[in-house]
């Protein structure tokens, strides 16, 4: 934030937030009476208001309750799409690798596009047209495939805004695209009634184009401070003026769009943004309040106390039930976050699977897509989505507004547990059994369809006489009994669905 006498937001970031004038950012410091009318506004709000508000600390967002709309949703969907899908080659990081001398991406920039001084991340983003994006056809697709909510990155860690920004010229409206992605997709999702959701990746931009600075490329170049800039090391605690810049990107996204979810990604938890994330939980808190619309702040590892925003797991999950609900963030490719050539895709059995297992544990599951440069999404891409939707259509009593049981399942197979290990677990089987409950019946997942008796131990005679057994989708009488080792369900002759069959149970 530039101008002479502002204030360094470390003073008072709190206070901006108590308000909700985030223009109080920029008071000079010599200006008493404007600092004056801003606790005068503070007061009078905060009496006047007769449901309390949220405080910039720990203790008052404590009381954060998580709303009903995101533990009934279960399943949305992520979207990671910007420049760096323009290479499509290695990763999302290719900004960050293309300046790493000696890495892959380095080498492969070189060869395909020429030395970084003479042709820059930069330079792809006029190659980001988007021609082909439709924010409608995506978002219902989206729909197909069973989602409840839409969470676009709106800036990843390259710097460049994915909506019409008005605190940097690099966004999507002013280049590249020189469209609102993030708005059209908004305004679609709103149309279909999804969830919207953003994401912010913006912190780890302080380190991200660190290695650009070590050899002669164009991050040097002082036109492009504004891009490419700080381009500090990891190691640096970030500036005040830069964890403000933060602070003011994440609130005109809630301000403009009013995004139900805010998704953060892990480098929020630095000790010197402690502030800043209290600051922001507050009035995007507080926003909620006048809206009357309950939000989520996704947050990973200890950026946040438990009982203040949702905890979000990246590719992987947990191995037990939590009893406050939390989110795996999981890609449909194995490689990267973002379109790359020669990707390899999930199954929609994994899927399924681990959407079911993650629910059965009080989870949601963010889905990732990487659509293409010119806004397609790739057809396998598109089947294994619709596949994921006609189980749900089928099966989503089970899932959409359930609750976890006291056990989660049973069965041989177990999960690997914890981040980043979506590639470690052993395919489940028809043995493997989820359950979900509500509205008193229990709902009894099995993780592929049964070929063979179906024992699920943990509703033997002792957990209580079982009335009905039904499978939904099918109007076909299953044959079951009861005994001292559980529920015995004969295999049926045919599914309803692929990749598992969900019997509902009511108990006398």
């Amino acid at each position: 934030m530039a101008g002479e006498g502002v204030q360094k937001v470390q003073f008072y970031p709190e206070l901006v937030m108590q308000t909700g004038i985030p223009n109080f950012l920029l008071l000079k410091t010599n200006d008493v009476k404007k600092l004056l009318l801003a606790f005068v506004l503070l007061l009078t709000q905060l009496i006047g208001n007769s449901q309390p508000r949220f405080q910039a600390d720990w203790e008052s967002l404590q009381t954060y309750q998580i709303p009903d709309w995101f533990r009934d949703a279960k399943f949305g969907i992520f979207l990671h799409w910007g420049v760096y899908s323009v290479p499509g080659f290695e990763s999302e990081w290719y900004p960050r690798n293309m300046y790493q001398k000696g890495s892959k991406v380095y080498e492969h920039h070189i060869k395909t596009y020429g030395t970084q001084d003479k042709f820059g991340y930069k330079d792809f983003i006029p190659m980001f047209t988007a021609e082909k994006f439709n924010a409608d056809e995506w978002v219902e697709l989206f729909k197909e495939a069973g989602a409840k909510y839409v969470v676009p990155v709106a800036e990843h860690h390259d710097g460049f805004a994915m909506y019409k920004s008005a605190l940097t010229r690099w966004n999507a409206f002013e280049m590249g695209p020189k469209r609102d992605v993030v708005g059209e997709i908004a305004a679609a999702a709103k149309k279909a009634g999804l969830v919207l959701g953003v994401s912010s990746h913006r912190i780890e931009h302080w380190f991200f184009m660190s290695g650009g600075k070590k050899f002669n490329s164009d991050v040097m170049d002082p036109a492009y401070d504004d891009f490419y800039g700080p381009a500090h090391e990891e190691k640096e605690t970030p500036s005040p003026e830069y964890m403000n810049d933060w602070l003011m990107r994440n609130i005109e996204l809630v301000d403009k769009y009013q995004p139900q979810l805010f998704w953060f990604d892990w480098w929020i938890e630095n000790p010197a943004m402690a502030p800043y994330r209290k600051s922001f939980a507050s009035y995007y808190y507080n926003k909620s309040l006048e809206w009357k619309k309950g939000v989520v702040i996704n947050y990973k590892h200890e950026s946040f106390p438990d009982k203040a925003a949702v905890l979000d797991i990246e590719r992987g999950k947990l191995t037990d039930t939590r009893p406050l609900a939390w989110q795996t963030d999981d890609a449909i490719g194995y490689k990267s976050w973002g379109y790359i050539a020669g990707e390899e895709f999930k199954s929609a059995k994994y899927l399924i699977n681990n959407l079911v297992d993650i629910v059965s544990k009080n989870g949601n599951l963010l889905l990732n897509i990487g659509p293409a440069p010119d806004g397609t999404i790739s057809q396998k891409e598109q089947d294994i989505l619709k596949e994921v939707g006609a189980w749900l259509k089928v099966n989503g009593e089970a899932i959409y507004g359930s609750r976890p049981w006291k056990k989660f399942g049973e069965g041989p197979t177990q999960v690997a547990g914890g981040q980043f290990s979506d590639n470690k677990d052993k395919p489940f089987t028809a043995a493997d059994v989820r359950f979900t409950t509500k509205d008193k019946v229990l709902y009894a997942t099995t993780l592929d369809n049964p070929a063979q008796i179906t024992i699920i131990k943990n509703l033997s005679q002792a957990e209580g006489k079982i009335k009905s057994v039904d499978m939904l989708g099918s109007d076909q009488k299953v044959q079951w009994t009861q005994a001292k080792d559980g529920l015995r369900i004969q295999p049926s002759a045919s599914y309803p669905a692929k990749w598992g069959t969900v019997y509902k149970i009511v108990f006398e």
